[in-house]
């Protein structure tokens, strides 16, 4: 199934551009493997998927590590060019054939129904138009695929909610690569017409102070079968 953007590797223009913040988030990200215990909950993030796997904003690829064996392909989305390439090199390293795509999360470069399962590891948070995102994930998916997510929301009490949505509204956004803090990506995936099926909220870290970043989710849902 060919991708319209995988030949070249190229488009007329990055669909996000964050290159300060892409810098950051490379070093943080790996520190937090083992520090924030990152490592673990990719782990099991992954676990059990096999076929072909569409992963949405694959930053710069910590997840190709953790893909089991039974991964035929995974098709990685990045839109940031700095962090795109940064996966190109996780992918050479990974154990699964992973090819590293540039498009963005609104319209993906893939064709309708080519995927067993979507991936979408802290993205939702940075997604422009997150129904449209979730429709094209939709678009995507087989009927019966699965979507794994892990991201990062609203949570905490009333003195944390209003701190996340003040957040939204000035510094946070334009200093974290698009992120919004009090998001609620359990609800976006239900409204846009997938199953939930197991999930858990956690706190990452999960010892230690309790930031506005700290409140998130961890499950598994799916595209009905019709």
């Amino acid at each position: 199934m060919p991708l319209r953007s995988a030949r070249t590797g190229k488009v007329a223009r990055d669909a996000v551009h964050h290159p300060l913040f892409a810098r950051y988030y490379a070093r943080v990200s790996v520190a937090a493997e083992t520090r924030m215990g990152m490592g673990g909950v990719r782990d099991r993030l992954l676990a059990g998927l096999s076929g072909r796997v569409i992963e949405i904003g694959a930053g710069n690829g910590l997840n190709f590590a953790h893909y089991p064996g039974t991964v035929a392909e995974v098709v990685a989305i990045e839109p940031e060019r700095g962090l795109r390439k940064l996966a190109v090199e996780a992918a050479l390293r990974a154990e699964v054939p992973v090819d590293v795509v540039p498009g963005a999360a609104e319209a993906l470069p893939v064709k309708s129904e080519g995927f067993d399962a979507v991936v979408l590891s802290l993205v939702l948070c940075s997604v422009r138009d997150v129904p449209r995102a979730l429709g094209e994930v939709r678009r995507v998916l087989r009927p019966g695929g699965q979507v794994r997510f892990f991201e990062h929301g609203r949570g905490g009490g009333r003195a944390m909610g209003f701190t996340q949505r003040a957040l939204d509204r000035t510094l946070w956004p334009p200093l974290s690569g698009g992120c919004h803090l009090s998001r609620d990506p359990l609800g976006a995936i239900r409204d846009a017409g997938f199953e939930l099926g197991p999930y858990r909220r956690l706190l990452m870290p999960e010892r230690g102070p309790v930031l506005p970043t700290s409140f998130c989710v961890l499950g598994t849902a799916w595209r009905p079968p019709q």
